[in-house]
This record gives structure tokens, C-alpha cells and sequence, in this order.
């Protein structure tokens, strides 16, 4: 499967949508105010988007993942962990769409971290679950991924379920914020919760071990709370690699280069690939 992951992007140009229409909520007069990126890194987000990259017809399956890089709240790694995990999904017929979320620890950032980024996660998701006739996604196959700070966000919005408002009169608010499936990439500690909620989704977890202790404790403490919910997960701590391993594809090691792979059968396993089967686990 590996062979097969870093394909040519269908899209030549993808489709860019912000979140909101005239701004974020409270902050429309910063709409206007441009982004500034260089490398690696995108950072000055004050009107948050999603790019969409969407797979061919003949090989879209109806599965979609919100991605969410990482960058600490400071800055998004928005090319190896977004555009890059978009490759990799495109390329198993899952359309992608990566987030760039507000920053609440860039200097002088108005976002405040326990807010703005769940308010973002959960606006990507509805947002993707409004367009799911346009680009045919099943919506009971749409789940998120985050790298790092993004795991954080990934994990607020997996934990919160939040359903949607049928008397909002923005139709986009009407969706639901629910996350069908989780990936969560060396996630931080933001969002992971004391209890897990009984109608978590299922989840797979890839961090480091001794290279990056603090964050594979992270997800040593879930693993417990997941067993006794009885919602299905699959955790892969490799003893090396550090933190910052993106899709691995920059590595030496073996076990970092080859993760995705475990990805795919995981996804496969969960019949998240599967039109024709209802997900595991689906609550």
C-alpha cells in the first residue's frame, strides 16, 4: 500500500472554503488579515479555511478526514502534516480536508486555547458533513486526524460529539460536529479528558516512546479508559523516532517510514474504506 501513498494530488489546485463566510464568530473585522508562511510553516490565522482535496470517482470510497496539523498553537506545519496526510488519503479514495485553525500561542494572539481551536475543529467538521451531496461522502465515514497540537483538536472534537442545532439559521450549524473515527498523531495533552465519554469513536494512536516520553504518556493514560468503554483502539508506541515524524516518509527508521502502512490496515480492519459496511463501533 505504501508504494501508492505519495501519488500525484488529483487536484491540481484544491478547493479553499473558509469557515465562516464573513469571519470567524466575534473576530470578522481580522477576516481580512493575511497569513504568513515560509517552508514548512503557515502562522497569522484569523480567518480559518479548510482545503479540500477530494479523490477520483472511480476510486472516492464515501470516506473523509478532517486533518488538523500540529505547530504547537504557534504555527501550523501545514505541508507535512496536512497537505502531505492529504496525499495519503486521496490515494486510498478518502477525501481530505486540511484545517488551519486559529493559534492561541502565537504572541499577541486574541484566541484563547480553550475555545477557539474546538470552535474550529467543530465548524471543519459540520462544514465537511453541509458538502457531503456535492462530494459524496457518506456521512457516517467522516472522522478527524490531528499531528501534535492538532491531535489536541483532534481530541476535543472526538470527545465533545456535539450534535447540531435543527433550529439554527445557519444551515451549516444544523450538522453535526460528530467525529465517526479518530487518528491521533503524538497528541499533546489538551482535550484528553479524565474519562473517556461511553460514545467515544474508535481511535489509533501513533507516538514514540523513549524519544518522546511526554507525549506517548498521553496516550499510555487512555489506552486503560478505552479498554473498559469497550471502544475499539489501536495504539502503536515505537521504542524511536522522536516527536515531529509527520508521515515518516523523512525517516531512517524502519518502524517510522512504515506507520502509514499500519494506518491503512487499520482502516481497512474498521471497514472505513468499505462503503458497502457499516463502521465498527458506530455509535
Amino acid at each position: 500500500m505504501l508504494a501508492a501513498v505519495w501519488g500525484p494530488l488529483v487536484q491540481a489546485q484544491p478547493l479553499v472554503i473558509p469557515l465562516w463566510s464573513k469571519g470567524a464568530p466575534g473576530f470578522e473585522d481580522r477576516r481580512d488579515v493575511p497569513e504568513v508562511a515560509s517552508n514548512y510553516w503557515v502562522r497569522n490565522i484569523n480567518n480559518p479555511t479548510l482545503t479540500v482535496f477530494l479523490p477520483p470517482k472511480d476510486k472516492a470510497n464515501g470516506a473523509a478526514v478532517v486533518i488538523c496539523p500540529g505547530g504547537g498553537f504557534r504555527e501550523l506545519v501545514f505541508n507535512a502534516e496536512g497537505i502531505e496526510s492529504a496525499r495519503y488519503f486521496t490515494n486510498l479514495g478518502v477525501a481530505a480536508m486540511v484545517l488551519k485553525y486559529r493559534l492561541p500561542r502565537e504572541t499577541n494572539s486574541p484566541y484563547s486555547l480553550d475555545k477557539h481551536p474546538l470552535q474550529d475543529g467543530q465548524r471543519a467538521m459540520r462544514l465537511t458533513r453541509s458538502h457531503a451531496a456535492e462530494w459524496n461522502l457518506d456521512t457516517n465515514r467522516i472522522g478527524i486526524e490531528g499531528f501534535s497540537a492538532g491531535g489536541e483538536v483532534a481530541s476535543l472534537v472526538a470527545y465533545a460529539r456535539t450534535a447540531g442545532d435543527p433550529n439554527a439559521a445557519d444551515p451549516v450549524e444544523r450538522e453535526s460536529a460528530r467525529a465517526d473515527f479518530e487518528i491521533s498523531i503524538y497528541p499533546g495533552p489538551l482535550g484528553a479528558p479524565q474519562q473517556i465519554p461511553t460514545n467515544a469513536p474508535p481511535v489509533f494512536f501513533v507516538t514514540a516512546g523513549v524519544d518522546d516520553w511526554s507525549h506517548a504518556r498521553v496516550v499510555a493514560d487512555l489506552i486503560p479508559q478505552y479498554g473498559r468503554a469497550k471502544i475499539p483502539f489501536e495504539v502503536h508506541i515505537f521504542a524511536h523516532g522522536g516527536h515531529g515524524f509527520n508521515m515518516g516518509n523523512r525517516s531512517k527508521l524502519a518502524s517510522i517510514k512504515g506507520w502509514p502502512e499500519r494506518l491503512t490496515e487499520w482502516l481497512e480492519d474498521n471497514w472505513i474504506l468499505d462503503p458497502a459496511q457499516p463502521p465498527r463501533n458506530a455509535r
